[in-house]
């Protein structure tokens, strides 16, 4: 695969962007066919940002104003990824709920990653949703973003025992270095062109 074949890459963090950092390191190594070429945040403080900037990597801000619209905050950051030329968009740690036009103007072609194993236990603190249930197996799921909360196709998955003397944080890091591993895979799958969508179900065409 040559340079033309090179994915534009957005990735929107809100935090310390951990899992951006798994991604960039295997886009450095050559392994995701991809060019991270902005960085998008909600909070001008998240750490993640420092880290994009020491790595050259374009970084944006964009704060909700009060009186402001959810369309139209998204409609702002969507002028960007079409100056940009964006072809996905990686969300690591975002903490905004997606507008229904942004979501539409990129289908199955927006990934996000959950730390529970999908359909159980959606929306936040599912590590600690998990724990309290009491299952005895956990883990980690990339989906792509569809309108409803951690519904959309999935992509990878990768299971987390539970031990006996875990607590949700503890089992929560187990979950986040699974993280680290299938994320960055699910995007080289992406940007290889090798997944396909069939209702539901998301298949990975063998290599070439």
């Amino acid at each position: 695969m040559g340079a033309m074949n090179t994915k534009r890459i957005a990735v929107f963090i809100s935090g310390r962007g951990s899992n951006f950092r798994a991604i960039h390191d295997e886009v450095k190594r050559g392994i995701i066919r991809g060019k991270i070429v902005v960085i998008i945040s909600d909070n001008p403080d998240a750490p993640g940002l420092e880290y994009a900037r020491s790595m050259g990597i374009r970084t944006a801000v964009f704060e909700k104003k009060r009186e402001e619209s959810r369309d139209a905050y998204f409609e702002r950051i969507l002028t960007l990824l079409e100056r940009e030329s964006v072809e996905g968009i990686v969300l690591a740690g975002f903490m905004k709920v997606l507008s229904r036009n942004f979501i539409h103007k990129y289908p199955n072609r927006i990934l996000n990653i959950h730390p529970a194993l999908l359909p159980s236990f959606p929306g936040v603190e599912a590590q600690k949703q998990a724990f309290e249930y009491g299952v005895k197996y956990s883990g980690c799921t990339v989906h792509f973003v569809d309108e409803g909360v951690d519904t959309g196709p999935v992509i990878l998955q990768e299971v987390v025992p539970v031990l006996e003397d875990d607590d949700e944080h503890t089992l929560a890091d187990r979950i986040l270095e699974k993280e680290h591993v299938i994320y960055p895979k699910a995007l080289q799958y992406f940007c290889e062109d090798r997944l396909e969508v069939r209702g539901r179900r998301v298949f990975v065409r063998p290599e070439g």
